[in-house]
């Protein structure tokens, strides 16, 4: 109840100060150049990473991308850049 009660008083705060979701919220920001490059922050941690599949964990659930030739150009505690060709972004919730 109290983490129902804080939540919508985040969402709240961010609608009326205006302030980036993102941030109010604790959701991750994804920013994709063409299939090419993708760039997340604000996420929890890189669980699993392979040539064709990168899996992050998120405060809630988990992002799953799908690709070719997968390259970490940056990695940072709650930011990654990723380089080679994204086919597919899917949020899990697990």
């Amino acid at each position: 109840m109290a983490k129902n009660w804080f939540q919508e008083m985040r969402k709240w705060m961010t609608e009326k100060m205006d302030l980036p979701e993102d941030v109010m919220m604790d959701l991750p920001r994804i920013t994709m150049i063409g299939q090419i490059h993708i760039y997340i922050e604000n996420h929890r941690g890189l669980l699993t990473f392979a040539d064709d599949e990168v899996r992050l964990l998120l405060k809630q659930g988990q992002l799953l991308i799908k690709g070719e030739q997968f390259l970490i150009k940056i990695i940072l505690p709650e930011e990654i850049l990723l380089q080679g060709k994204v086919v597919e972004v899917i949020y899990l919730d697990e």
